[in-house]
């Protein structure tokens, strides 16, 4: 039986460095919620981090969508990544550059991989 894909970590920052000797990741301004004073607004950059494991071996393809309306979101992030083994841990880092919001509201994220639901959860843009 496969495995389903598991989620270790989700994080929204202002970036990630990888350190080219070490390998090891370092977390810049983690955040969960936007606060803009007027809109539109569009948010100069933005990290997602996500940390999976138990993906079976092969390529696979990730996918973030967001929207304010949780029927009708539109895909963002659309990128292949393989996995070596169901037994490690992927980490995957998406930069979001110029990503705009017309309102305020709690604007709705799907993570999908392979096509199947990994996480709904939601990013909240205040004024």
């Amino acid at each position: 039986m496969q495995s389903k894909p598991q989620l270790l970590a989700w994080l929204t920052c202002d970036a990630v460095h990888m350190d080219p000797n070490s390998g090891k990741y370092t977390i810049l301004g983690v955040f969960s919620n936007i606060k803009a004073q007027q809109f539109p607004v569009v948010h100069p950059l933005m990290v997602w981090f996500l940390t999976i494991t138990d993906v079976s071996a092969g390529n696979h393809k990730m996918r973030i969508s967001m929207g304010l309306d949780p029927t009708a979101m539109q895909p963002l992030i659309e990128r292949p990544f393989a996995s070596q083994s169901p037994l490690h841990r992927i980490n995957l880092i998406n930069e979001i550059r110029q990503l705009s919001f017309p309102k305020p509201g709690d604007y709705s994220l799907l993570i999908e991989i392979d096509d199947e639901p990994l996480l709904a959860t939601n990013l909240t843009v205040t004024q």
